[in-house]
């Protein structure tokens, strides 16, 4: 088994490397429709429409126009997520994993402490499929 270590991983909005990420997160979700009838002990189901949804945590930059200035809230972006980029300059190597798909920006919200630096926690909700392919 193949261990990946989370510094690893980057996230581009297209072919656009967010800077400064701090973490990620991606969910996948299926619902299930219920087909138990009368007489029956036991639920039963069946698979139904699955979804996804994200999040990237980062140290603000006003720098990075395309990718952090380009998650604004409202807006519908191409997220590529690669788990593992151990290429030059942390891009992705052939034969890593990416998971692709079209997100709205449904939140940024921006945060600080006196003593830390600013931060901001953009949240992403899947439209369409989330797919899974090798580089």
């Amino acid at each position: 088994m193949a261990i990946i270590k989370g510094s690893e991983g980057t996230v581009h909005v297209g072919t656009n490397a967010i800077a400064e990420i701090r973490s990620y997160s991606l969910e996948e979700t299926g619902d299930t429709l219920e087909t138990s009838t009368m007489g029956t002990t036991a639920r039963t189901y069946v698979p139904s429409l699955t979804s996804w949804s994200g999040s990237v945590d980062v140290y603000l930059d006003e720098t990075d126009s395309t990718g952090q200035g380009a998650l604004t809230a409202g807006s519908q972006v191409t997220i590529n997520v690669y788990p593992e980029a151990t290429g030059t300059n942390n891009t992705p190597a052939s034969g890593d994993v990416k998971y692709t798909g079209t997100a709205i920006v449904t939140s940024v919200s921006k945060n600080a402490s006196f003593d830390g630096l600013v931060e901001a926690s953009i949240s992403l909700q899947g439209t369409g499929a989330l797919t899974s392919t090798t580089v």
